[in-house]
């Protein structure tokens, strides 16, 4: 079988413009480029997919790093990142952070190590230590939550989603709405808060209640049962994320609370189980599927270098679904 190094001396150039020219560099000479290509038909070489990996530092492989691969949500944006990468010659490593820092910085690393193609990554607070990736030239593109650093990203617009949602409960007849959102260094929990509060503050005199607590099941069961205590309780509850809906509807049905008539609920993600639930659930929903594809697609030109110097930013938009879980009418029927 013919080597790499065989390949050099029968086109009489050295062995690194070999592997540029098989690599379709664009600074090879295009004669050598020629020379080589001819020279590796003669001898009958094929490249070794591993090995060319290896020659030119990187792989064909891109990290898709999320931080909670339980939520639906992130389920959607996989199949997005899959579709464009794989349709571009790349496989996808997933990455579950767990919104845990610590796992993320071992995830980070590993592919600056393992010299993946590139990275997307939803990080889990702005300040997330990126500078790995930028030391040893690996693209990244963020998506979900926003990052302290001038790289690609793809975003939705949270604020603008809550303040639609919260809207809506009051427009239904709800006169004291609470949010529930998620951890305070969580980018999308703030943006999804001020989204609530600036749709109460537009209501008049009205008690702005909130929560922060984990994007989890458990962290929605917790706020709701805080909310639900208070000495006047909230009618209505805007959440999040799906995750924590399934916590708070636990936590309605543990106090055998009526959706629609004792208390009204909106979420943030359309969850597969929103529209078949009793009462279906209103959602604001996230282009979920969109969000992947779009950042796969903006990484795979910085991979090929086809991408402006600029960073890019896209910001996609949600869409408000009204079902019966926020209609105040629905428990009466």
């Amino acid at each position: 079988m013919a080597k790499i190094s065989d390949v050099a001396r029968e086109a009489g150039v050295s062995v690194a413009t070999v592997s540029r020219a098989l690599n379709d560099h664009p600074n090879v000479n295009p004669e050598y480029a020629d020379r080589v290509r001819a020279a590796a038909a003669k001898l009958g070489y094929r490249p070794n997919g591993i090995a060319r990996s290896l020659r030119r530092q990187s792989s064909d492989v891109i990290a898709l790093i999320i931080s909670d691969v339980s939520n639906p949500f992130f389920t959607a944006i996989t199949r997005g990142v899959e579709d464009v990468a794989q349709r571009s010659g790349y496989s996808v490593l997933l990455c579950n952070a767990d919104e845990d820092s610590a796992k993320e910085a071992t995830y980070l690393r590993v592919a600056e190590q393992e010299q993946v193609a590139g990275v997307i990554l939803s990080p889990h607070m702005a300040g997330s230590d990126v500078s790995r990736l930028r030391g040893a030239n690996i693209p990244l593109v963020v998506i979900d939550r926003p990052l302290n650093e001038p790289v690609d990203s793809v975003m939705v617009h949270s604020r603008e989603g809550a303040e639609s949602a919260t809207n809506h409960l009051l427009d239904a007849g709800w006169t004291r709405p609470a949010c529930i959102t998620g951890p305070e260094e969580a980018a999308t929990a703030q943006e999804r808060l001020q989204g609530y509060l600036e749709a109460v503050r537009q209501h008049g005199n009205l008690d702005e209640l909130f929560v922060h607590a984990p994007f989890r099941q458990h962290g929605g069961a917790r706020a709701a049962s805080e909310l639900l205590d208070l000495e006047v309780a909230p009618d209505a509850f805007f959440v999040a994320n799906a995750q924590m809906t399934l916590g708070v509807l636990d936590e309605l049905r543990r106090r055998r609370l009526r959706i629609g008539r004792d208390i009204g609920i909106i979420t943030f993600d359309d969850a597969p189980w929103a529209p078949f639930i009793s009462p279906p659930m209103s959602v604001v929903a996230q282009p979920a599927y969109d969000i992947g594809a779009q950042a796969a697609q903006l990484l795979m030109e910085r991979i090929r270098g086809t991408a402006p110097a600029e960073r890019r930013q896209l910001t996609l938009s949600t869409t408000l679904i009204v079902r019966e879980s926020s209609q105040r009418s629905w428990g009466m029927r």
